[in-house]
């Protein structure tokens, strides 16, 4: 059951870089969020409104608070752990979408930022990239400088600085309780975040350039069931995919897909995706059903001159499409 905590006027709840193993809801009283703005640094404050939750995003990541929470008169607090906050949030869908619906533009606000410091230098945008991670993590802001470091590896996972960026995220990782002076760099894994699966993720891209593809496979295995929460486990359900049609195992290629389809409809690669169901149905001789997919791909938006696109028609046109 979740607890109530009473606090004090001018107490504080939790401090930056403390471990985050709770949800809280603010039930009276008033609590102030003080953060540092990403761009100039400058202190930032959120007031929590009664009946509001706070604490969610570093709790459900299992990453160190980012900010200092403060009671600024006698407040009530009611703190679910992370279990007892998923089992109320299936059953309360409208507050989960109100929640999205403020994590969303808290994520536009943090791009918005971060495409006006990519556009302040002459850099390419790999290196601007890599240039504003290196300018955080030297000023030893790491929640800002791991954030960034995670956006290189997702956009360049094969740059010339990646093998850099992944030691960076690694370091950081353990000076992060730094920033809020109190936070063990031996914290057990489970409330590490998502920078390890980066970390997994770029090695099992590696063992892919090494055509080391059934040790990529059981490596991006590890990712998806190890943090099946984050962005890493998308990827990974992709590249596992991919493995599978490269080590020609097309029946387990185009099981895992449709699965993985029924998980993320929404996937980041899912014109790939289908083409590759295609192709696989194509090697098995099925090519009613290859020609359906490729034609589903066909009908899904394209950028000019996509890659995927020109394969698609070249692959109907061998089957006589």
């Amino acid at each position: 059951m979740p607890k109530i905590f009473q606090f004090r006027a001018g107490s504080v709840i939790y401090c930056k870089g403390d471990p985050a193993d709770r949800v809280l809801i603010l039930q009276n009283g008033m609590v102030n969020l003080v953060y540092q703005d990403m761009e100039n640094g400058a202190d930032m404050r959120d007031m929590v409104q009664q009946g509001e939750f706070f604490g969610v995003k570093s709790a459900l990541g299992r990453y160190a608070r980012e900010e200092n929470a403060i009671c600024l008169k006698d407040s009530t607090i009611m703190a679910f752990s992370i279990p007892e906050f998923e089992q109320f949030a299936a059953a309360n869908t409208r507050i989960v979408m109100k929640m999205l619906t403020v994590f969303s533009t808290q994520l536009r606000q943090v791009h918005r930022q971060l495409t006006v410091l990519l556009k302040t230098g002459e850099q390419n945008p790999e290196a601007g990239l890599f240039s504003v991670g290196e300018y955080y993590f030297k000023q030893k802001r790491y929640t800002y400088a791991k954030y960034i470091f995670n956006r290189y590896l997702a956009y360049y996972p094969s740059g010339k600085n990646s093998a850099a960026v992944t030691a960076r995220l690694e370091a950081a990782e353990r000076a992060s309780g730094g920033e809020g002076g109190n936070q063990p760099s031996s914290q057990p894994a489970a409330s590490q975040p998502a920078e390890t699966a980066a970390g997994a993720y770029h090695n099992a891209l590696n063992l892919i350039k090494d055509e080391k593809y059934q040790n990529a496979y059981l490596a991006f295995k590890q990712v998806e069931e190890k943090y099946p929460a984050s962005e890493w486990a998308a990827k990974s359900a992709f590249e596992i995919g991919r493995c599978l049609y490269t080590l020609k195992k097309f029946a387990e290629c185009i099981q895992y897909y449709t699965g993985m389809l029924g998980r993320y409809p929404q996937h980041p690669n899912l014109r790939e995706t289908v083409f590759f169901i295609g192709r696989a149905n194509e090697h098995l001789e099925k090519k009613d059903r290859a020609a359906a997919f490729y034609k589903k791909v066909l009908a899904m938006p394209a950028p000019e001159g996509d890659k995927i696109e020109a394969m698609t028609k070249r692959a109907l046109k061998d089957l006589g499409e």
